[in-house]
């Protein structure tokens, strides 16, 4: 089998993500968006069930796949899906004191991650966990 296509671009592609991320939040640093993403993660991660969290990073390029499923406790509680004003205060728990994530995070890292996805895949992904993920990601 050749080597993937994704796979020889992913750092690139990555890059971009980030990019729009920066952008979306008025970053001036790939760092800042790179946390901020890792948060809204981890905050997604925590409230849905293992076969859900790979079926979403499933749908995700290599780059973000990766961060997704990086430093992953499956065994953490799971916790429900709140307002996004809680959820995002807890993407800022993240590192707090190297931590600019805004308080919009969840929607702006939604905002950069759909123009670096499928857009039906993802639909579909996030209406087989719930109409609260599908909210979570701007799509509800």
């Amino acid at each position: 089998m050749p080597y993937p296509h994704e796979y020889m671009v992913a750092t690139d592609k990555f890059a971009a993500f980030l990019n729009d991320v920066k952008k979306e939040a008025g970053f001036g640093s790939s760092h800042m968006a790179y946390t901020m993403v890792q948060g809204v993660f981890q905050v997604f991660k925590r409230r849905v069930n293992f076969k859900d969290a790979i079926a979403f990073a499933n749908v995700l390029p290599v780059g973000m796949r990766a961060l997704f499923v990086d430093d992953w406790d499956p065994d953490e509680e799971r916790l429900p899906f709140t307002n996004l004003e809680t959820m995002n205060r807890e993407v800022r728990d993240l590192r707090p004191d190297h931590n600019f994530a805004t308080d919009k995070a969840i929607q702006q890292v939604a905002g950069a991650l759909i123009k670096h996805v499928d857009h039906e895949k993802l639909r579909k992904v996030l209406e087989g966990i719930s109409g609260e993920a599908m909210q979570f990601w701007g799509k509800g």
